[in-house]
Protein backbone atom coordinates (compact mmCIF):
# COMPACT_ATOMS: atom_id res chain seq x y z
CA UNK A 1 0.00 0.00 0.00
CA UNK A 2 1.42 3.47 -0.59
CA UNK A 3 0.74 6.84 1.39
CA UNK A 4 -0.71 9.47 -0.33
CA UNK A 5 1.36 12.71 0.31
CA UNK A 6 -0.63 14.99 -2.24
CA UNK A 7 -3.28 15.84 -0.22
CA UNK A 8 -1.05 18.02 2.16
CA UNK A 9 1.56 19.59 -0.41
CA UNK A 10 3.57 16.43 0.47
CA UNK A 11 2.43 15.35 4.21
CA UNK A 12 0.72 12.78 6.02
CA UNK A 13 -0.35 13.08 9.88
CA UNK A 14 1.27 10.51 12.00
CA UNK A 15 -0.61 9.96 14.91
CA UNK A 16 1.70 8.39 17.82
CA UNK A 17 0.01 5.80 19.82
CA UNK A 18 1.94 3.71 23.40
CA UNK A 19 1.76 0.50 22.18
CA UNK A 20 1.95 -0.88 25.59
CA UNK A 21 -1.91 1.08 26.97
CA UNK A 22 -3.28 3.07 23.52
CA UNK A 23 -2.42 6.36 24.83
CA UNK A 24 -2.10 8.52 21.89
CA UNK A 25 1.35 10.77 22.58
CA UNK A 26 1.41 12.90 20.00
CA UNK A 27 0.41 14.34 16.53
CA UNK A 28 3.12 15.20 13.62
CA UNK A 29 3.75 15.10 10.25
CA UNK A 30 5.81 12.94 7.82
CA UNK A 31 6.94 13.42 4.45
CA UNK A 32 8.28 10.85 2.19
CA UNK A 33 11.78 10.57 3.33
CA UNK A 34 10.53 10.93 6.77
CA UNK A 35 8.25 7.38 6.14
CA UNK A 36 11.15 5.99 4.75
CA UNK A 37 13.90 7.06 7.49
CA UNK A 38 10.96 5.42 9.97
CA UNK A 39 10.61 2.05 7.63
CA UNK A 40 14.74 2.14 7.47
CA UNK A 41 15.37 2.63 10.98
CA UNK A 42 12.33 1.10 12.99
CA UNK A 43 12.64 4.82 15.33
CA UNK A 44 9.93 7.67 14.24
CA UNK A 45 10.85 10.88 12.18
CA UNK A 46 9.21 13.33 11.32
CA UNK A 47 9.06 16.10 9.00
CA UNK A 48 9.53 19.94 10.71
CA UNK A 49 7.72 22.15 9.14
CA UNK A 50 9.41 25.03 11.08
CA UNK A 51 12.66 23.89 10.55
CA UNK A 52 12.18 22.72 7.04
CA UNK A 53 13.76 19.49 7.98
CA UNK A 54 13.76 16.13 9.16
CA UNK A 55 14.30 15.09 12.62
CA UNK A 56 14.07 12.07 14.55
CA UNK A 57 11.57 12.15 17.76
CA UNK A 58 13.90 12.26 20.62
CA UNK A 59 17.39 12.50 18.96
CA UNK A 60 18.63 14.58 21.61
CA UNK A 61 16.01 13.88 24.73
CA UNK A 62 17.11 9.75 24.16
CA UNK A 63 13.31 9.66 24.74
CA UNK A 64 13.54 7.64 21.02
CA UNK A 65 10.01 6.24 19.58
CA UNK A 66 10.84 2.69 18.73
CA UNK A 67 8.14 1.38 16.32
CA UNK A 68 6.05 -1.59 16.76
CA UNK A 69 3.45 -1.24 14.58
CA UNK A 70 2.34 0.57 11.12
CA UNK A 71 -1.22 1.17 10.05
CA UNK A 72 -2.39 3.12 7.70
CA UNK A 73 -6.05 4.74 7.20
CA UNK A 74 -8.78 3.88 4.60
CA UNK A 75 -8.00 6.84 2.56
CA UNK A 76 -3.94 6.21 2.73
CA UNK A 77 -3.29 10.15 3.88
CA UNK A 78 -2.70 9.15 7.88
CA UNK A 79 -0.83 6.95 9.22
CA UNK A 80 -1.05 5.65 13.08
CA UNK A 81 2.68 4.67 14.49
CA UNK A 82 2.13 2.30 17.78
CA UNK A 83 5.40 2.89 19.51
CA UNK A 84 7.73 1.78 22.50
CA UNK A 85 8.83 5.17 24.52
CA UNK A 86 12.59 4.78 25.04
CA UNK A 87 14.25 6.87 27.71
CA UNK A 88 12.61 8.01 30.40
CA UNK A 89 9.23 6.99 28.79
CA UNK A 90 7.78 10.94 28.39
CA UNK A 91 6.93 11.79 24.75
CA UNK A 92 5.79 15.78 24.97
CA UNK A 93 8.35 18.44 25.18
CA UNK A 94 7.07 19.38 28.49
CA UNK A 95 8.50 16.61 30.00
CA UNK A 96 4.78 14.79 30.51
CA UNK A 97 4.17 11.14 28.99
CA UNK A 98 1.69 12.76 26.21
CA UNK A 99 1.20 15.96 24.14
CA UNK A 100 -2.67 15.84 25.32
CA UNK A 101 -2.28 16.65 29.09
CA UNK A 102 -4.61 19.65 28.84
CA UNK A 103 -8.41 18.79 29.01
CA UNK A 104 -11.34 21.35 27.14
CA UNK A 105 -14.91 22.13 29.08
CA UNK A 106 -17.67 21.97 26.76
CA UNK A 107 -20.59 23.82 26.76
CA UNK A 108 -24.06 23.15 26.70
CA UNK A 109 -25.03 23.90 22.77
Amino acid sequence: MELDFKKLDGLIPAIIQNDHDKTVLMVGFMNKDAYKKTQESGYVYFWSRTRQSLWMKGETSGNRLKVISLAIDCDNDTLLANVKIEGDGVCCHTGRKSCFFRKMEFSDL
